[in-house]
């Protein structure tokens, strides 16, 4: 019987990656018993949740944020971001024609405030969503 896929630990520890395994050793070792024992997996899966659903309270509440706190320029460039998953500044600059120094400074100012993640250097620096 496959069980379903959920991966928790991708943004957590190994100690999560091992609790995972372990619940679903014991849950599967029951399977062939007239009466499974599912209550370590679902009790794994319903915290797994529980965390998935903290973080995206988090990230919703950013977001509410960004829309009433930031310049429109900022609001511009965050849902640049969003639409395109990965952006750079000199692919910015090219498609929109905006100024380099500008939009370095509002990168700059995204990060910041947790908006934006920074990712490289120099010239192969690009930005994304946290």
């Amino acid at each position: 019987m496959p069980m379903c896929r959920i991966h928790p630990w991708r943004r957590s520890s190994n100690t999560a990656k091992e609790g995972y395994y372990l619940t679903l050793r014991q849950t599967h070792g029951t399977l062939d018993s007239q009466a499974p024992d599912w209550q370590p997996w679902l009790m794994f899966f319903l915290r797994a949740l529980q965390q998935q659903r903290r973080r995206l309270e988090g990230k919703v509440e950013r977001e509410q944020r960004a829309q009433t706190e930031l310049p429109d320029l900022a609001r511009r460039r965050l849902d640049h971001v969003r639409d395109h998953g990965r952006v750079t500044t000199r692919g910015l600059v090219r498609e929109h024609g905006a100024s380099p120094n500008t939009t370095k400074a509002t990168f700059a100012s995204l990060v910041a405030k947790g908006l934006l993640v920074r990712h490289g250097a120099g010239r192969s620096t690009w930005y994304g969503l946290p």
